[in-house]
């Protein structure tokens, strides 16, 4: 099969592929070496914008202002800047079929594709409430967030439906970075879900109690413990209003929904070995194929820290994994060895004018400290989760980046503790002096 041959191939364009191409180009990449091929119209850019900066009604986040690599504070990448490094950037361009044995990738359009080296940066889709066969869910104005078109479609309907009602199905990190953005955007929001709180992969109880009745007072009306289970329709197919399970109907002009992703690992079903829903990796990312590596959210990995195998989906991880997978080519190819990854889970989020970090594992005991008063003027607050006699996971709301640094300090290192009591009056004191 005739096609263009690269030594590297990145298949997908998202936050890794990014990050994978700067460190070619620092190990000392060669023009002609590398293709970066996306289904995406757009060179890769810093995904986290989209639910945070890019729906703010002024001074909202747009390109070429978060192209990668400024998400962690380096030099923002332009689509001229793969130019200029002899990169070639494959837009508009979906893989539909890919051969791993003959190290051959097709496009829908029939283009072929031969590399020696690949890197699958394919990342995760959103799950969809029509995957569940949920009654009109295929409506107008039922918005979900991954990529920059979502983003647009979202911006032009929040034009036309000024200071109309949205609803946010959804009480995780696109539920509640969402619902913000839709009130900081004049919109009657409700934000509805099924579980007990909101984050509650992350969140125990009374991290939850704060940010729900924060976004209470913000104006956010908030319904646990049922689902959407169908939408009306008017005429012209846009959505009308959300039925819920409990048997109550919400008036709706924009629905949002953010109830998860799945990673697209479709294509290398079958020519892979996977694992907790993931591609299996080594700890340099190589998969069970020679020359093919994963990275990202498609990644089972083994996550040194806790001895185990892990799939992360996060921006922060994404990034760390692309360089990791490029410095590991780059080493057996000069006969060199490197350490292998050793990641610390890092989450964060932002929206109206709060901002929290979490570090480590949020398994064990808690203890939760500092003044979570959803009511004070500038709530601080964090919380320890404590296993086996160590601190093992930290959180902390309207922390400075020193008090991030210290939390993510002793999630590392895994101090021990003796008095939960006495770990709470401490409080941040205890993460700043280890």
């Amino acid at each position: 099969m005739a096609g263009k041959h690269y030594k590297y191939v990145i298949l997908g364009g998202g936050v890794a592929a990014g990050y994978a191409a700067r460190e070619f180009v620092k190990q000392g990449l060669k023009p002609g070496e590398l293709a970066i091929i996306s289904k995406e119209a757009v060179a890769p850019y810093e995904r986290p914008a989209l639910s945070k900066a890019y729906l703010f009604p002024q001074g909202a986040a747009r390109l070429p202002g978060f192209h990668v690599c400024v998400g962690s504070g380096g030099e923002r990448l332009p689509p001229e800047w793969y130019v200029e490094k002899g990169i070639d950037l494959i837009l508009s361009t979906e893989i539909v079929k890919a051969d791993l044995a003959s190290k051959f990738l097709t496009s829908a359009s029939g283009a072929a594709f031969a590399y020696e080296i690949l890197i699958i940066a394919t990342g995760s889709t959103v799950i969809k409430l029509s995957d569940f066969g949920v009654q009109g869910a295929n409506a107008n104005n039922i918005f979900y967030l991954r990529e920059i078109e979502d983003a647009d479609k979202l911006v032009d309907a929040i034009q036309s439906k000024k200071n109309g009602k949205a609803v946010i199905v959804g009480g995780g990190y696109i539920g509640l970075e969402l619902s913000a953005a839709m009130r900081i955007n004049n919109f009657d929001v409700t934000m509805v879900y099924p579980e007990p709180w909101c984050m509650p992969r992350l969140f125990t109880a009374e991290i939850a109690a704060f940010y729900e009745a924060y976004y209470v007072s913000k104006g956010v009306k908030i319904i646990k413990g049922t689902v959407a289970v169908g939408f009306d329709v008017d005429l012209n197919t846009n959505v009308k209003s959300v039925k819920l399970k409990d048997g109550r109907v919400l008036d709706a002009d924009i629905v949002v929904v953010g109830v998860g992703g799945r990673p697209l690992t479709t294509l290398f079903k079958g020519q892979v070995e996977e694992e907790k829903g993931g591609i299996k990796t080594d700890g340099y990312f190589k998969t069970s194929v020679p020359n093919v590596y994963a990275v990202g959210d498609m990644a089972t990995f083994p996550l040194k820290l806790y001895k185990e195998m892990r799939r992360v989906e996060h921006v922060d991880h994404a990034r760390k994994s692309a360089e990791q997978a490029v410095k590991g080519i780059k080493a057996i190819e000069a006969g060199k060895t490197i350490e292998e990854y050793d990641y610390l889970p890092y989450f964060y989020s932002r929206s109206f004018d709060l901002s929290w970090q979490f570090y480590g594992d949020n398994i064990g005991d808690t203890v939760l400290f500092g003044d979570n008063n959803p009511t004070s003027s500038k709530p601080k607050f964090g919380s320890y989760w404590i296993k086996d006699g160590k601190v093992v996971g930290a959180f902390l709301e309207s922390g400075s980046p020193e008090e991030n640094k210290a939390i993510s300090k002793v999630a590392r290192i895994q101090p021990s503790v003796l008095d939960l009591r006495q770990l709470q009056i401490e409080g941040l004191q205890f993460a700043s002096k280890i």
